[in-house]
């Protein structure tokens, strides 16, 4: 028997296997996505509550005149003017967001 043949192809199956990882050896997978938002904005109520939640959330929230807002369906967004607290005396005295009807996903406008 031919032990030059077998030697080398025993030495690349003894490399092989160690090369090989388990799944508790790799890392897991971080996603840095943002979470779905599980609320459409389809209807304007639904619009002025997704609204509502992102101003909440903003550092200055008591700034904003929710109540107030003034919203205009533009395709398949809706466009929302928001009065401010501290604008009162200047112009423009609203801020402005868009808000995605299909996920409900709210996006400040700039105002000129």
């Amino acid at each position: 028997m031919n032990y030059f043949l077998i030697l080398p192809v025993a030495a690349c199956c003894l490399l092989a296997s160690c090369q090989t990882r388990t799944a508790a050896d790799q890392p897991p997978v971080v996603q840095n996505a943002p979470a779905p938002t599980t609320a459409s904005a389809a209807t304007e109520a639904d619009a002025r509550a997704a609204l509502a939640r992102y101003l909440r959330q903003q550092p200055q929230a008591n700034l904003y005149v929710v109540d107030s807002a003034r919203l205009v369906e533009v395709d398949a967004l809706w466009q929302a003017l928001v009065p401010r607290t501290d604008w009162a005396k200047r112009m423009p005295n609203r801020a402005a967001f868009e808000i995605d009807k299909l996920t409900g996903e709210v996006r400040p406008l700039p105002v000129r």
